[in-house]
């Protein structure tokens, strides 16, 4: 925005800077959650020297790969902090970013605020493929210790399955939407629907389901980050990286999509490409979400509302945003959810219901005006 002689309107660049100041601290907020992340736990860790850990980690890390010959000695803190505490923390950034900014693109694509990959159906049809993996295909398995009482012996199976039936779901409601033209509206019914098929589904099989297999599929229902590793942490970090980036770089179309379909196309924006192109990454980053950690609810619906209260509805500083409030709002509800009941630790999807499902009911009450 320039004036005839070049010049940026003052106004604006205060504009600008606000959105900028909000997600810089954001950004600065979840560096501090991290650390604290990391600190609390059934052995407390001084913030300083968690920090002092990952700065050492990763010197020795870089000096391992540069020297292969050289031999770590990490200290117990150091194993905490690396083996159990960091890839948690992070994995609940991952997922807190993966699912806000899935959720924030299907809310502009579908111009619906109840878009999200829970709401869609897409976290449901992954609980279903985990229950057939489960139930039909044997990955589920009790063990006599109480500390490790229900385990899946091939989770990657299990993992796998449920993917292909998150994008199966992805599919059904494209494939529906076409038929009917790319309606959002139909898109947002076509996932409500599948949503209670793919519950059904879950519920028929774990009727028939022993009780060792029933466990083990409510087991993996609990949306839970600890259970990622490093390996799997790096597949998620990829593809959310990835979808993130495609979603800035179509962040115009998805302004103008916000302004109706009709003046999208009147401003050369290809609308069904764009939809269809868009529900799929938004489907993967979620499926590969939910087939690695379980069904975390309601981070997608509202992450992005938060943000919008904040800082607007522009796409250049929504996305951005809502991948912070994400890994923030994931993050801090996995802290709370190791600390609440210690020493027993709570699956974390069952604080984030507990956050979504009155945002939910109050964004039905209210309506919604952008």
């Amino acid at each position: 925005m320039h004036f005839a002689d070049g010049t940026i309107p003052t106004d604006y660049l205060g504009y600008v800077r606000k959105k900028h100041l909000w997600i810089l601290g954001g950004v600065v907020l979840l560096f501090f959650l991290l650390i604290v992340s990391i600190s609390v736990g059934a052995v407390g860790i001084p913030p300083y020297e968690v920090f002092l850990s990952i700065v050492n980690g990763i010197v020795d890390r870089i000096h391992l790969l540069l020297n292969p010959d050289a031999v770590l000695n990490p200290t117990s803190t150091d194993r905490i902090v690396w083996n159990i505490r960091l890839p948690q923390a992070l994995a609940a950034v991952v997922a807190g970013v993966g699912l806000s900014v899935a959720g924030v693109a299907m809310q502009s694509i579908l111009r619906n605020p109840l878009g999200s990959p829970f709401t869609l159906g897409i976290s449901n049809a992954g609980a279903f493929g985990a229950a057939v993996s489960v139930i039909l295909l044997g990955t589920g398995q009790m063990h006599s210790t109480v500390a490790d009482a229900v385990t899946l012996n091939n989770p990657y199976v299990t993992t796998m399955v449920a993917f292909i039936f998150c994008l199966l779901a992805t599919a059904v409601i494209l494939l529906i939407s076409r038929i009917r033209g790319a309606s959002p509206e139909v898109m947002v019914l076509a996932g409500v629907a599948l949503s209670s098929l793919f519950t059904a589904g879950t519920m028929f099989l774990q009727y028939f389901a022993s009780d060792t297999q029933l466990a083990a599929v409510v087991f993996w229902t609990f949306g839970d980050v600890g259970r990622a590793s490093w390996q799997e942490l790096g597949i998620m970090a990829f593809v959310t990286i990835a979808a993130s980036l495609y979603f800035i770089a179509n962040r115009w179309n998805y302004n103008a999509i916000d302004a109706g379909d009709e003046t999208a196309k009147g401003l050369g924006v290809s609308v069904e490409r764009v939809r269809d192109v868009g529900m799929v990454v938004a489907a993967l980053v979620s499926a590969v979400i939910v087939s690695f950690l379980g069904v975390i609810g309601f981070v997608g619906l509202v992450c992005p509302h938060m943000v919008r209260r904040l800082i607007g509805d522009d796409q250049r500083y929504l996305i951005p945003g809502s991948c912070v409030m994400g890994g923030i709002l994931l993050l801090a509800s996995d802290t709370v959810a190791r600390i609440i009941v210690a020493p027993y630790i709570l699956p974390v999807a069952v604080l984030t219901a507990f956050l979504g499902a009155p945002v939910f009911i109050y964004l039905l009450l209210r309506g919604y005006r952008r």
